[in-house]
């Protein structure tokens, strides 16, 4: 019995989060070596299974930490970006394409789904085109935001009148939405691929900038969790505000409307606790990152739901999805989790 608490110690010590996992699994014998059932048999199917399930897990948690993720990243990116490329096409179009840059963040999106495509491909493309089309985004974003700002405060009585004119005029936080495709895309500009060997700055050059900051070399290390923490918080409220208003446009008809509002601070509040403590980064925000990508995949179904239930149904499925719910909106909401659930898999600044 000493014996086993010893290992059980040693294990929890050496491993957190699924290589944690791993090791304990083995130090408590919960799975037995193979000779102990037979290899032919159904349990010896099931213990070779979940033994290789447990490699897996560990290897994927161990390239994360490591910081050697950058194709997996750069198509998760891209394919956020494409997402977020349709929902702002559909409003510009609402909006009758009435100022020139608003086909801006169209174009854009397009450029970073093929940046994080050709950087899955050949990641040397992420030095300079996933890199720039990311930094682009961003600033594309920032000054859409200025934009929809001013969209509200020339509508009638203008911010006299907040809650109805952020209502009826433009999306106020959509822009910074759009603009997290772009984080995520310059995060894996900076990061290593899966195969990469030796240290993480090996052959690189650090901009002096960078350098001083002690930037570059924490993320292609993987020690970017309290960062990754902050842009949880700020995505998360980005998300919950446009879901807030969007649902108080509908009058909340259904009750799980309200649950990307009130799983928001639970998120938020989780991250903000990564920031100073070790143990909610492990624990609390995976949990409340897990439920938030759940709900937004649960949202996506509705929307969509509500799409083919307006008139028409799917015979008029342009028309209704550009006037229905906004169907991808909630797989944005999505991704709010999901980089809290990456926050909560890397490693401390300076550990």
């Amino acid at each position: 019995m000493a014996g086993t608490l010893s290992r059980l110690f040693r294990s929890t010590r050496r491993g957190a989060g699924i290589a944690g996992a791993a090791g304990l699994a083995r130090a408590t014998n919960l799975i037995p070596p193979l000779h102990a059932s037979g290899k032919n048999g159904v349990s010896g199917t099931f213990e070779r299974t979940v033994k290789s399930a447990l490699r897996e897990t560990t290897a994927v948690d161990r390239l994360v930490r490591e910081g050697r993720f950058q194709r997996a990243l750069s198509l998760v990116a891209g394919l956020s970006s494409i997402l977020a490329g349709v929902e702002v096409a559909w409003e510009h179009y609402k909006g009758s394409y009435s100022h020139r840059v608003m086909y801006t963040p169209v174009l854009l999106s397009g450029a970073l789904a093929g940046a994080g495509v050709a950087t899955a491909i050949r990641p040397r493309a992420a030095r300079a085109g996933l890199r720039a089309v990311s930094l682009l985004t961003i600033i594309d974003g920032l000054i859409g935001f200025g934009f929809h700002i001013r969209g509200v405060q020339r509508k009638p009585a203008g911010w006299r009148l907040p809650v109805t004119n952020i209502i009826m005029g433009p999306p106020v936080t959509a822009p910074l939405l759009f603009a997290v495709s772009a984080y995520l895309g310059l995060i894996a500009s900076f990061l290593r691929p899966e195969e990469s060997p030796g240290s993480p700055l090996a052959g690189v050059r650090i901009p002096p900038l960078s350098r001083a900051f002690g930037v570059v070399p924490e993320v292609r290390a993987g020690r970017f969790q309290k960062h990754l923490a902050v842009a949880t918080i700020l995505s998360t409220f980005f998300s919950a505000f446009e879901a807030l208003y969007s649902h108080y446009k509908n009058r909340f008809r259904y009750k799980v409307q309200w649950t990307p509002i009130l799983l928001a601070p639970l998120l938020m509040g989780s991250a903000a606790a990564a920031i100073p403590f070790r143990w909610a980064a492990r624990t609390v925000l995976p949990f409340t990152s897990l439920l938030a990508i759940l709900n937004g995949t649960i949202g996506f179904f509705y929307h969509l739901k509500g799409v083919v239930e307006r008139a028409g149904g799917v015979k008029l499925k342009l028309y209704n999805l550009m006037y229905g719910p906004p169907v991808f909106a909630p797989l944005l909401y999505s991704a709010s989790g999901f980089i809290g659930l990456l926050a909560s898999l890397m490693r401390r600044e300076h550990e």
